[in-house]
């Protein structure tokens, strides 16, 4: 996968916490253990995109030059489109 950033792993944990957050907040639940500390490390961070940043797939994006993508990751509340998946498995919006 020459030429491709890595993803920030760090943000996938930050991703998967923010979104139990916000699903826990409109009253989903109850949550497993591991879905608590999700939801607990997301709100927990005062500074995401620095947090993401400085991990090691952050820094490997900088080092890249693909720092605008850690913050474009840690962006919250910005897509109004959720991809749903068809009869045939493909991806359409929803």
């Amino acid at each position: 996968m020459a030429g491709r950033p890595p993803a920030p792993r760090a943000g996938g944990p930050a991703g998967a916490g923010g979104l139990i957050s916000d699903l826990h907040a409109q009253g989903a639940g109850p949550l497993s253990a591991e879905a608590a500390a999700a939801r607990a490390a997301y709100e927990g961070t005062a500074h995401l995109t620095r947090a993401v940043a400085a991990g090691v797939s952050g820094r490997v994006l900088a080092a890249r030059g693909f720092v605008q993508d850690v913050a474009i990751a840690t962006e919250g509340d910005i897509c109004v489109v959720v991809p749903v998946r068809d009869g045939d498995g493909a991806f359409s919006p929803g």
